[in-house]
């Protein structure tokens, strides 16, 4: 059995060497479309990277991924939000397990706003509330697109997805506007103005600590001595995930330096561990 998100050219490709007559099950629809606004800007190639910084300024969602093609456009896109004060953090396949785990925990504890990922990375995420997608570039091909769209608006919950989109990508519009059988939301870029409220930043940060499961480490013990020796309430720590040698926790952004503090000058389960800022 073959299993996939979308059914580009390549994996055609390559189930054909494979497999003989076989049976096909395709999911038409994962959204109802009225769940997701998308809208198309028309940009030049040079204002790209900053057009990504408009779109989050203008409509500030509390979580977005950005997709690119590379891992260059990526790290583009991460060093330029970062320059402009925002949080962002990169996904593509040339990271460690480690880093991945991570990147990923920061993203799911809401510690950091944006995450910018290739396709490939991304794959097989699952991510709950998602605000917006920005298509950084659009896909190549119109299935990708959808797919991409598709990871906001879920459960019920309202999202946005913006595309933007140089003259070269006019045919690629052209396909995903034949494949959804509706005119695309195209809107004046010179229009989107950034809104007011200070610098996107989360509300949350990660605190890496140096232990995890191989040492027996539990979510309870983390929180134990946060809300313990730290001093910290128990509703201003967030999400807790614990990987083989490293666990990653939320608390709130005001709080942070003080529990690092408390943390590194006390004990978790009884030991001394490292504990730092991401």
């Amino acid at each position: 059995m073959l299993f996939s998100a979308t059914y580009p050219v390549g994996i055609k490709q390559l189930s054909s060497k494979f497999m003989r007559a076989p049976q096909t099950v395709k999911v038409e629809a994962l959204h109802a479309d009225s769940q997701i606004e998308q809208i198309f800007y028309e940009i030049s190639p040079e204002q790209r990277l900053e057009a990504v910084v408009k779109v989050l300024g203008h409509f500030r969602p509390a979580s977005c991924v950005a997709f690119c093609f590379t891992k260059q456009q990526v790290q583009e896109v991460v060093d330029h939000l970062t320059a402009k004060g925002m949080s962002a953090v990169g996904l593509h396949g040339d990271l460690e397990q480690r880093d991945r785990d991570q990147v990923l925990a920061m993203f799911a504890n809401r510690s950091t706003s944006v995450l910018v990922a290739t396709d490939v990375a991304a794959r097989g995420l699952d991510i709950d509330a998602l605000d917006m997608v920005i298509n950084v570039e659009l896909a190549r091909d119109s299935e990708i697109h959808i797919h991409r769209v598709g990871r906001t608006g879920r459960a019920g919950e309202k999202g946005i997805a913006v595309s933007l989109v140089a003259p070269s990508e006019s045919q690629r519009a052209r396909a995903i506007e034949e494949l959804q059988k509706a005119p695309l939301n195209w809107q004046q870029y010179d229009q989107l103005s950034v809104k007011e409220g200070g610098k996107l930043l989360p509300t949350m940060t990660t605190l890496c600590i140096g232990s995890g499961r191989k040492d027996k480490l539990r979510p309870g013990d983390i929180l134990g001595a946060l809300t313990g020796e730290a001093g910290i309430a128990g509703t201003q720590v967030g999400k807790i995930a614990i990987f083989d040698f490293q666990a990653y926790v939320a608390v709130e952004r005001s709080m942070a330096k003080q529990a690092l503090e408390r943390l590194n000058n006390g004990k978790i389960k009884g030991k001394s561990l490292r504990v730092r800022i991401l």
